[in-house]
Order: C-alpha cells, then structure tokens, then sequence
C-alpha cells in the first residue's frame, strides 16, 4: 500500500509540473527556415505560429509556388523543432516513473 501512496505523490507532482510545462511551451518560441534562410517562421513550442519572414527577393509572381513550397518547409521545420523542444522537457518531467515508451502525455 505505501508503493501506491507514493506513486500518486509521485503523479501529483508530475501533474503540477505538465501544467508548468504547458504554460512554458505556450510562451517558448522556435524558429524554423528554408531556402538557405530566404523564408523564416517563428511559432511557440505548442505551435501557434508568431510570425513570417521571408526575404524580398522571392517576392516575383513566377516564384509564387517556389515561395509556397518554402513556407510549408519553414512551418514544418519550426514544428520539429517545436516538438523535440516539448519532449526534452517532458522527459526531464516524467524520469523515473514507469511510463512506457512512445506515450504521449499531451
């Protein structure tokens, strides 16, 4: 009985740290790019995005899909990067309980 007495201490404090660590990704930001840096995107680490780049000399009508092109690749690198920010901090949370692998808590 005291094994699970402290296991749900343990899962109180773990709670209390995921609603730290939401409100911390909430005002973390990344930044993805592409094209060498021509298109930038920042977004917060829960993927809101904040704000685009992109540098003057895509902005040519026959460039149009190239530009588009760019952008997904910005907002997707900015995600990944989003993402391993998110884990980082959420094994420094969860280490030491048994979760098994690949769970997502959030």
């Amino acid at each position: 009985m005291k094994d699970i007495m402290g296991m749900m201490k343990k899962v109180q404090e773990m709670q209390a740290r995921m609603a730290a660590l939401q409100d911390e990704l909430e005002s973390m930001e990344v930044e993805g790019a592409a094209g060498g840096g021509m298109v930038k995107v920042t977004m917060t680490a829960k993927g809101a995005v904040k704000g685009v780049a992109i540098d003057d000399s895509l902005m040519k009508v026959d460039e149009k899909d190239i530009l588009e092109d760019l952008l997904a690749a910005a907002v997707n690198d900015a995600r990944g990067k989003a993402d391993r920010v998110a884990q980082d901090k959420m094994s420094s949370i969860t280490a030491g309980l048994p979760i098994p692998p690949g769970m997502k808590l959030f």
